[in-house]
């Protein structure tokens, strides 16, 4: 028997990022909230790469990673390359 071990991203930069310090309200708003604030935070943030990137190959469908809204990742996604 075979046993395929999945070995999880790394998340290191998750205790430094600045949402890490501030509400997870910001970065997960009401549908038809503004993401303002949470985009605001992240500008200011050094693992905003790392996030995205982060957010970009787990699919994170749900809230600001890196700076971008639910749909600016998914345009992001479908820009060819």
């Amino acid at each position: 028997m075979h046993f395929q071990t999945i070995t999880p991203a790394d998340t290191a930069w998750q205790a430094q990022a600045l949402c890490a310090q501030t509400g997870a309200e910001f970065f997960f708003p009401e549908p038809g909230s503004s993401v303002r604030e949470a985009k605001r935070i992240c500008g200011m943030c050094e693992m905003r790469s790392a996030c995205l990137e982060y957010a970009l190959a787990n699919d994170e469908r749900f809230g600001v990673w890196g700076g971008l809204s639910e749909k600016e990742r998914l345009q992001l996604r479908r820009t060819p390359h």
